[in-house]
């Protein structure tokens, strides 16, 4: 199969999924086999709650939105311009994938099978349904794809490198069984924002969707503000509110009321707005339906201190504040060049004969 006919597939899975969206779905009669997927894909989509009750519809479009704007044609070819992808050998590729989020692996599953290796998954027991079901529209559309894609349900066996990703626990075990082999192991992490005032409410607003976003599940969620001494949160708090209907969900109003009255019984000293708690605390990583925030005096020594937790920070966000950050209401939406951990998977796939 040539570089070209996996990437024009590619773009016809997005070009399926660009069809469906929260508020209207709807059918284009020029996308490949609609007759046998499309509605079968909307009773997916209605049925992922069932199967994660994280996974409500509201988030699965959003994720299924974003691979559709990744999966272009110009998109591909940008992100594979700088690589040499004619010359690789063909490898067995197991991924062990996280189901904190919908589709949260589906990088690493375009990365393998994009690079001509046959892709060995074992999906989380959280999301179980989504890739499988885009792998048959896949193999529908270029049949030889029926051979690169495997699913596993017990031990993985006979694969030649390993990209798998869980908690700093199951991270050390996967060290430890995978020694042998070329591996990317992905631990916990989690994301910042650092701000000086001097930010609008659009942009404060747009932190919001950095933060609620997926309920804050995933590793690019915001979990960790910094802000200068004295730091007024009123216009943070206002210009969230919209964002309020979060806790009309259940599972995240249970999480809120149970982490605030831990914090409660413990006489910390909390913010609250009725959906979010603020909590001064030096960890980057925060329970759902709380942020923790810290104080700084000096953004030049700041930023030095982040380059050196690197290695537990996805993103940070800041208006141009610090080096490398990204805009806000932008960390749900990286470009297929944004590689998880800053490790690049693609070159790892080439060059690990």
């Amino acid at each position: 199969m040539t570089l070209e006919t996996k990437k024009n597939v590619f773009v016809e899975l997005g070009r399926f999924l660009s069809q469906f969206s929260e508020n209207n779905s709807l059918k284009n009669p020029s996308v490949l086999y609609n007759e046998i997927f499309f509605e079968a894909f909307i009773d997916l989509i209605q049925l992922s709650q069932s199967h994660n009750g994280w996974y409500t519809p509201q988030q699965v479009y959003f994720s299924i939105q974003s691979w559709a704007e990744a999966l272009t044609e110009e998109n591909l070819d940008e992100w594979l311009s700088g690589y040499d992808l004619e010359n690789n050998k063909s490898k067995n590729v197991a991924l062990i994938l996280a189901g904190n989020i919908p589709l949260v692996g589906f990088h690493d599953f375009l990365s393998v099978l994009i690079t001509g290796n046959t892709v060995l998954i074992k999906t989380s027991s959280n999301d179980q349904h989504l890739l499988p079901f885009l792998a048959k529209y896949m193999i529908a559309v270029e049949s030889e794809f029926v051979a690169k894609i495997n699913f596993v349900d017990g031990k993985l066996e006979n694969f030649d490198m390993v990209i798998a990703t869980g908690s700093n626990n199951t991270a050390r075990y996967f060290e430890y069984y995978f020694k042998n082999k070329p591996s990317i192991i992905r631990k916990s992490r989690n994301s910042v924002a650092v701000l000086n005032g001097s930010e609008t409410k659009e942009q404060l607003a747009a932190l919001g969707e950095d933060i609620f976003r997926y309920f804050g599940l995933g590793c690019r969620n915001v979990s960790k503000l910094f802000v200068p001494k004295d730091y007024s949160f009123v216009p943070f708090f206002e210009a969230i509110f919209e964002y309020q209907d979060v806790i009309h969900y259940e599972k995240y109003a249970n999480n809120y009321d149970y982490n605030k009255a831990v914090f409660l019984m413990s006489n910390f000293k909390l913010l609250d707005n009725g959906f979010l708690t603020l909590k001064e605390d030096k960890s980057h990583a925060s329970p759902i339906s709380s942020v923790f925030y810290e104080n700084y005096e000096n953004i030049a020594e700041l930023e030095n201190r982040l380059e050196e937790e690197n290695e537990k920070i996805q993103c940070i966000v800041s208006n141009n504040l610090i080096q490398k950050s990204i805009s806000f209401g932008q960390t749900q939406k990286p470009a297929l060049w944004d590689y998880a951990d800053n490790v690049d998977t693609i070159s790892f796939l080439l060059t690990t004969n």
